[in-house]
């Protein structure tokens, strides 16, 4: 995904000097950390016992750790705008708009030792790289997979088409009013994806990169799919709800919510249909504005360790930044590199933020539209 991404880095590397120079050495922890995160990615053992990586860090280091979660990436953007957090686990989609906006800072990776242990498949990704400059290191990474009941479908299904066009599913009764869509602009992508597929007349090289007719096309697609959906979700716990309640039998989901549905013995499994998939893979970034530097380093450094890392991919469904944590064992006992898709990574079209001028044709519609007209579409219009 590196070639796609380049030309967005190039568009925003004139910030660079706006921002002060990376950190040079650290001071003594000030005893407080705020981190912006989705749900499950900063768990202290309150939900289940066994998963807690925070208490360690805080005895660690005398940084005691407060959590503010966040649903989509767009509201990680407004609470870093609003400012009083240390760092944000920012997806692909979010990562270059904090930087252009001028939000986040660069970060010295001669103080984060571990950084050097990162898969290279991530390191100097740009999607967190600008200018030669790193703005955090990777957290984990995952695919937006399809997740299904598998009460309705015997059979796992091959293609979005379940969830983008009317059509009776495999138990005879029509998908309308049980199928979810996500509650994002970004989920335009997704409909895209599926059109590159269905619609190669369209010319879709990349599904971040779309220019008015094959963004027009999408808007058709995702206003057919209105008229189907049950909800636009982003609450990973509504969404769980209405598959176990509500009569939901598919949509787009996180491996998160697959894993917990699962452990809660429902009829839930997950697939990646032919089309492919859209992903994201999350950066820890430091806010241009940080109170606790010191602290918001010593995590990032933390946050890099095989035991962390094996513990919330095997928790959030997601695959580890660190290569060596698949071999640690997690919590749970779960080959989770293998069953959260470690070796897909090229399979991945990874959340990136759709500008105006892109690499794969002249010029796109960019994300402010994007951001527009998806409201409409989830109003109706």
């Amino acid at each position: 995904m590196k070639q796609t991404l380049v030309l967005a880095g190039t568009l925003i590397a004139g910030t660079l000097t706006a921002h002060a120079a990376p950190l040079a050495k650290l001071g003594a922890p000030e005893g407080r950390l705020d981190i912006i995160a989705w749900p499950g990615y900063i768990e202290n053992g309150s939900t289940d016992k066994a998963y807690d990586w925070v208490t360690p860090f805080e005895k660690a280091t005398g940084c005691k750790v407060n959590v503010k979660t966040a649903a989509t990436s767009d509201e990680m953007v407004s609470l870093m705008n609003k400012g009083g957090y240390d760092l944000v686990t920012a997806s692909g989609d979010a990562s270059l708009r904090l930087v252009a906006g001028k939000k986040v800072q660069p970060i010295n990776l001669a103080l984060i030792p571990s950084y050097k242990n990162v898969d290279k498949r991530l390191q100097g990704a740009p999607w967190y790289t600008v200018g030669g400059a790193a703005y955090g290191v990777p957290y984990q990474w995952g695919p937006n997979v399809l997740m299904y009941n598998t009460k309705v479908f015997k059979t796992p299904p091959t293609s979005w088409a379940v969830v983008f066009e009317p059509q009776n599913l495999p138990d005879g009764k029509p998908n309308k009013g049980r199928i979810q869509a996500y509650d994002g602009p970004i989920y335009i992508a997704d409909a895209a994806l599926y059109l590159m597929s269905k619609r190669p007349d369209l010319g879709i090289k990349d599904p971040y990169e779309l220019n008015d007719k094959q963004y027009a096309e999408a808007l058709k697609l995702l206003r057919q799919q209105n008229a189907l959906k049950h909800r636009y979700w982003h609450d990973v716990t509504v969404q769980m709800n209405d598959f176990k309640n509500e009569g939901v039998a598919a949509s787009s989901a996180w491996g998160y919510q697959v894993n917990a549905l699962k452990a809660e013995k429902q009829p839930i499994a997950s697939v990646v249909p032919k089309e492919g998939v859209t992903g994201w893979a999350d950066t820890t970034m430091l806010h241009a504005d940080a109170k606790h530097p010191t602290c918001a380093y010593k995590w990032m450094e933390y946050s890099l360790n095989p035991k962390l890392q094996s513990a919330l991919a095997e928790w959030f469904g997601s695959n580890p930044v660190t290569p060596a944590a698949c071999k640690e064992k997690a919590p749970g006992g779960s080959n989770f590199c293998q069953s959260n898709g470690f070796d897909n990574f090229a399979k991945v079209r990874f959340w990136k933020t759709p500008t105006a001028k892109c690499a794969s044709q002249g010029s796109c519609v960019p994300y402010s539209t994007w951001t527009r007209d998806y409201i409409g579409v989830m109003g109706g219009k």
